[in-house]
């Protein structure tokens, strides 16, 4: 079997901000990203072939990071009508007759993560695919077996494909955000280290740790080698810090311990009915394809 992880904050964000005419559901309520979202995923389902799947979604914006560095991300500036669809998004996934695994301390990539770490091995799971473009999540893939998959552009990233894409290897991918920085994540990275530096060092040395204090003995073409270097010994515990922050936690609690049970045997019908009358999102009441019960 395939397993298929879907990171459902992210398809809920890309719809929501989505340049098309906004959903608006019953009392003009705002419903672009659970619309969206619940497109993608019937899509994924009909068109797509998907049988095995987890939906991970992010409950709260702020997570355990936030007690490590006070910079990480929240939900500050985001628009209330996008944080008012979270709780409709993860009523919609369970609707459908989805796994949900909805974080609260944890994010969603760290349930993503776990799910990998305890399905991964299994005998009867020929592949996984990670679906999302997200790079934090590139630190999952393994040889051809487990992938990233960007469904909008089609493309697949097997390790080869995350070495060709980055510059790195997945194990690497936590210590060359932790350089270069994550935006999206909040977190700077270190002065000086761009994305072509950071992946020509860690290609060569692996880790942060690795990487010798001397630039010296890089022997690599890295301009600035000799500030780099100078950058990085004095910053160590930030940029150690950072890379905590990048990695994703394997711990992070799903109830699942069988692939079998990521199964999707269809949609109950009075249910996603009653969901879509609720909210007034009649063009999706019998968009699913497969049936729990007439």
């Amino acid at each position: 079997m395939e397993i298929h992880l879907v990171d459902a904050t992210y398809e809920l964000f890309r719809a929501h901000f989505a340049p098309r005419p906004a959903v608006i559901g019953r009392d003009g309520r705002v419903l672009s990203g659970v619309a969206g979202l619940v497109d993608q995923l019937l899509y994924l389902l009909s068109e797509e072939g998907a049988t095995h799947v987890g939906c991970a979604t992010d409950r709260v914006i702020a997570s355990f990071r936030n007690d490590l560095y006070p910079g990480y991300k929240t939900d500050a500036g985001m628009p209330p009508e996008l944080l008012s669809q979270f709780p409709i998004a993860e009523r919609a996934i369970e609707a459908l007759g989805l796994t949900l695994w909805s974080m609260l301390e944890f994010e969603a990539d760290d349930a993503i993560a776990a799910a990998v770490a305890r399905f991964g091995d299994a005998p009867e799971v020929s592949r996984i695919l990670v679906c999302t473009p997200d790079k934090d999540l590139a630190q999952c893939v393994v040889g051809k077996r487990i992938v990233l998959w960007d469904r909008r552009r089609r493309i697949i990233y097997d390790d080869a494909g995350v070495r060709a894409k980055w510059g790195v290897g997945p194990a690497s991918i936590p210590d060359w955000l932790a350089l270069v920085g994550d935006a999206a994540d909040g977190f700077p990275g270190l002065p000086g280290w761009g994305a072509k530096s950071a992946a020509a060092v860690l290609a060569q040395f692996g880790s942060l740790e690795a990487i010798p204090a001397n630039s010296a003995s890089w022997k690599l073409p890295v301009r600035g080698a000799e500030v780099l270097a100078a950058t990085l010994r004095e910053r160590m515990p930030e940029v150690l810090l950072y890379r905590t922050l990048a990695r994703l936690r394997s711990d992070a609690p799903i109830p699942q311990h069988a692939p079998s049970e990521l199964a999707w045997l269809g949609t109950p019908r009075a249910g996603w009915e009653a969901f879509c009358d609720e909210l007034g999102l009649d063009r999706l009441r019998s968009r699913p394809h497969r049936w729990t019960d007439a």
